[in-house]
């Protein structure tokens, strides 16, 4: 039997300086993990990039990558040669650029495996939240954000098989695969766990009455919630809550967060750092500096932000978006507030800090929930969850074989 042949279309940046590519460090390591898990080749095709990618770079080379790497233009559009040869073709049925895949594959025996992260609510509520743009624009967009969902359903219905990243799409997706996978997509590797030690040191921490350490990761972009981090943080400050806020991201918002640092007088317990390394900084703050992730997301994409700040073994308190409403719900580890409501969501906040030993023990809630959806476990299930992966393992068991 010949080797299986997969090709992952992957919406993430791809730099290109001369002979040199540089990927999304995160990315990279997660291309690393998933071929592990794949009985076969396993390939990943990219759009070309002229940005920054924020969260650090990692030079892609092909000499030591157990995974090959194809990268086109931004704009370019996919063809047959660049699927040929392939017996499952991964893809995001978010990305309006792969929705006309399907036809290219007719006449062949390759599978299409799609995934799924935003649904028509989500993408709505985003278009909401987008600040600068007039209540005309807003309603141009949404008409066809619903015109492009009706393609996009089409598309789900042609999958062999479909993956759905965050409970509000598994909901959907369940209509189109009724044994869609459901996954929270994340780069906790198990080293970067929390430990028993980090957590009796946040036991502690909790315990003495020092103030709360609070931490936000991500862009800072209005669907983020990144407009709610200081008035939470002023709320706080007028309940007398004791507590930290550090700040790590970029976006089109940061300027307005650092004046407004400045302007409400919170420079002694706000602080607004640059972007950094994921693995080698932003995990150990989570770890050893921080107890509760604050996350005011306004709405219900999966951000991978939920699973990793958990597995950090911080508790998270956050707006009741489908996303961590069903999240909270399933793993207890944190506290919801009513969307918008920055005086309930700081009274939730308030609330841990009264209760010390209960904000602890939802810390340990949180990670143990996390230790179950570990990115390694999460490879393992997505590439054993493809069509021709099953296959495989049932012509392997097969006495011809």
């Amino acid at each position: 039997m010949s080797e299986l042949k997969a090709l992952m279309i992957a919406p993430a940046p791809a730099v290109v300086d001369g002979p040199d590519i540089y990927l999304d460090t995160k990315f990279a390591t997660g291309m690393t993990v998933q071929a592990n898990f794949f009985p076969g080749q396993f390939d990943c095709l990219l759009r070309r990039f002229t940005g920054t990618i924020p969260f650090g770079t990692t030079r892609y080379d092909p000499e030591t990558a157990n995974f090959g790497l194809k990268v086109i233009e931004a704009d370019a559009p996919i063809t047959v040669a660049d699927l040929a040869g392939y017996d499952i073709i991964q893809c995001s049925a978010d990305d309006d650029r792969n929705l006309a895949l399907e036809p290219l594959l007719r006449g062949t025996e390759a599978r299409l495996a799609g995934t799924l992260e935003y649904t028509l609510a989500t993408r709505l509520d985003i278009n909401a939240a987008e600040q600068g743009r007039n209540w005309p624009r807003r309603l141009v967009r949404n008409l066809r954000l619903r015109l492009r969902h009706r393609k996009r359903l089409r598309f789900l219905a042609e999958m062999d098989s479909l993956q759905a990243n965050g409970y509000p799409a598994l909901g959907l997706c369940s209509h189109y695969d009724p044994g869609c996978l459901l996954y929270l997509d994340n780069r906790m590797t198990p080293r970067l766990f929390a430990t028993k030690d980090d957590m009796a040191a946040r036991r502690d921490h909790l315990l003495s009455d020092a103030p709360l350490r609070l931490m936000f990761s991500g862009r800072l972009e209005a669907m983020k919630g990144a407009q709610d981090l200081i008035p939470v943080a002023r709320m706080l400050r007028k309940k007398d809550v004791p507590f930290s806020l550090d700040i790590f991201g970029t976006g089109s918002l940061e300027s307005r967060i650092a004046a407004d640092i400045a302007r409400y007088d919170l420079a002694g317990q706000v602080t607004l750092h640059e972007p950094v390394d994921f693995e080698s900084e932003l995990v150990p703050h989570m770890r050893w500096n921080a107890d509760v992730f604050l996350c005011c997301h306004r709405q219900a994409d999966p951000s991978c932000s939920y699973i990793e700040a958990m597995a950090c073994g911080l508790t998270v308190a956050g707006f009741d978006n489908e996303m961590w409403a069903a999240l909270r719900e399933a793993s207890r580890g944190g506290a919801v507030a009513p969307m918008g409501n920055h005086a309930a969501l700081a009274e939730r906040v308030a609330q841990m800090h009264r209760n010390r030993a209960g904000t602890a023990q939802t810390c340990e809630q949180a990670l143990d929930f996390a230790r179950g959806h570990g990115f390694e476990e999460l490879s393992a299930r997505r590439m054993a969850s493809c069509p021709d992966c099953r296959r495989l393992r049932e012509d392997l068991s097969s006495p011809s074989c």
